[in-house]
């Protein structure tokens, strides 16, 4: 690999500069009732690390290593024809339905409790979304009693007998998913759905005043209905919310790699609409609080590929094989940007979840009976989940730019920082977009008080297409960043064409 360099950044980290605390809960995942993700991925009885749940204990230590958190379930589109009260009980009794979401059948062998004990076993945070698209206040009510009244209640009392003693104890709660997009079940217009979601969150905070409560925002800044939805929905809610969703998937089209790399662009300009919006809202309305946005789905999505396909079609099966992408190296570093991007907002982009977490545009993948490995874009996510302790600071950057077709100029490197008081760690994660060059990075972290370069790696490949596949499941991973060095305060490494970097100080 040449490392020629042509071009230079300058960056400066001023510990002083702080965006927010580290939430843990923007390093979420989302695991839906959607092609192989639970059924074959997560779950699997016969396989041969099951446990006596059925759940794969290989995939529960990858998402461990993920270091995935707030998990949401079970959709997604799935939940606006879910009936929760499938889901529990003897497994024996649980009735097959279809699902109208995805054109499959669902056969509730997984439901509310089975996911909360998965949780347990993988570390992470369960969050419910409750179904206002065919059903509405009163179904919210009663999963909630089920899931978090500890006893003396007939729902309550039901959970214990069906052998979850203990409350599920779920604190984040999505009224509903995507009630703006035509192919929602039950879909609404704007004042129905925030009519909705704020008489359901009114009574579910009657029942538990310290609930945290989604709204759902735009389904894509590409919505007819965008910034608008947010306005009138938030008008109805405010007092009754605490955030407002947000969703945003980014593939390469037309061959176009330089506009797919500066995707983050999209997020950051969909991220500041949606808070001037809730803003002038909270101005209009004179209110105290402030709302945070809940990224609860990002990715990449080769969605035009798996909707000229025949993936969905007339048959009704049980976990076919659905939106099963397999992410390039290119894939992977917009990816990384993406994180950096909700980082760099994290004041008010308090959660996020990585849609979707095993099989269906995953990070992690599966094989009935087989193995199961990570994707390119596993790397960028747990490296950053591991490495990002304390404050989130915001760099300045000074760098030029390159054009694109859908941005225009577009920076060629993007970073953020992070540092721990406590520990005395810090991190610096980067992205080079340029096709063809290195870039050679001076980096100012003086104020950080750092010392030694800790860890340094880097995602990158000769072959930006580059995948891990079935047949080649570590074709890619993550490499020594060479030539990283730390004097006087001043860290200087150099960046390959198309790639994700991270460096860890102490």
């Amino acid at each position: 690999m040449s490392l020629f360099v042509t071009t230079t950044a300058s960056i400066t980290v001023d510990r002083n500069a702080v965006v927010a605390p580290i939430n843990r809960r923007i390093f979420g995942s989302f695991v839906e009732h959607l092609g192989r993700c639970v059924y074959d991925g997560i779950y699997e009885p016969g396989h041969p690390t099951a446990n006596e749940d059925g759940f794969r204990l290989d995939v529960v230590d990858l998402v461990k290593e993920l270091g995935s958190t707030t998990i949401r379930y079970p959709g997604g589109n799935f939940v606006s024809g879910f009936k929760w009260e499938d889901s529990v009980g003897p497994r024996d009794q649980r009735p097959v339905r279809r699902d109208l979401a995805w054109h499959s059948l669902e056969t509730n062998q997984v439901g509310v409790d089975e996911f909360a004990r998965w949780c347990k076993l993988t570390g992470s945070e369960l969050m419910m979304a409750v179904n206002l698209g065919t059903r509405g206040i009163e179904a919210a009510l009663d999963l909630l009693e089920y899931s978090n009244h500890p006893s003396g209640t007939a729902l309550s009392d039901q959970r214990i007998a069906n052998g979850s003693p203990e409350p599920h104890n779920i604190r984040m709660w999505c009224l509903g998913n995507e009630m703006d997009g035509p192919w929602q079940t039950g879909y609404r217009t704007a004042e129905d759905y925030g009519t909705l979601a704020a008489r359901t969150a009114q009574a579910m905070k009657a029942a538990d005043k310290d609930l945290e409560l989604v709204a759902c925002g735009s389904s894509g800044s590409a919505m007819p209905t965008f910034g608008d939805w947010e306005r009138t929905v938030l008008e109805k809610s405010y007092e009754h919310v605490d955030y407002i969703s947000a969703h945003a998937y980014y593939q390469e089209r037309g061959g176009d790699l330089g506009t797919f790399l500066a995707s983050s662009l999209d997020m950051q300009y969909f991220i500041e609409t949606v808070v001037s919006t809730a803003d002038h809202v909270k101005n209009k309305l004179r209110s105290s609080k402030t709302i945070k946005i809940s990224f609860d789905e990002w990715n990449i999505w080769y969605l035009d590929e798996h909707q000229a396909s025949d993936e969905v079609n007339d048959e009704w099966r049980i976990a076919p094989r659905q939106l099963e992408d397999v992410y390039s190296v290119a894939d992977a570093v917009v990816l990384g940007n993406l994180m950096i991007t909700l980082l760099k907002n994290h004041d008010r982009v308090a959660s996020a979840s990585l849609a979707q977490l095993v099989n269906v545009i995953a990070p992690i993948m599966t094989e009935p009976g087989g193995a199961a490995w990570r994707q390119t874009t596993f790397f960028p996510f747990s490296v950053t989940s591991r490495l990002a302790q304390g404050d989130v600071l915001r760099p300045r950057i000074d760098v030029g730019t390159y054009e694109t077709a859908k941005f225009g100029a577009a920076p060629l490197v993007d970073a953020v920082a992070t540092a721990d008081s406590e520990s005395g760690a810090s991190a610096v994660f980067l992205v080079n977009r340029s096709l063809t060059e290195s870039i050679e990075v001076t980096i100012h972290v003086g104020d950080l008080g750092a010392s030694s370069i800790q860890e340094a790696v880097t995602l990158h490949d000769e072959d930006v297409y580059a995948k891990n596949t079935i047949d080649d499941q570590e074709r890619v991973g993550l490499k020594q960043l060479e030539g990283a060095t730390l004097e006087e305060g001043t860290l200087t490494v150099t960046l390959p064409p198309v790639s994700w970097s991270a460096l860890s100080l102490a």
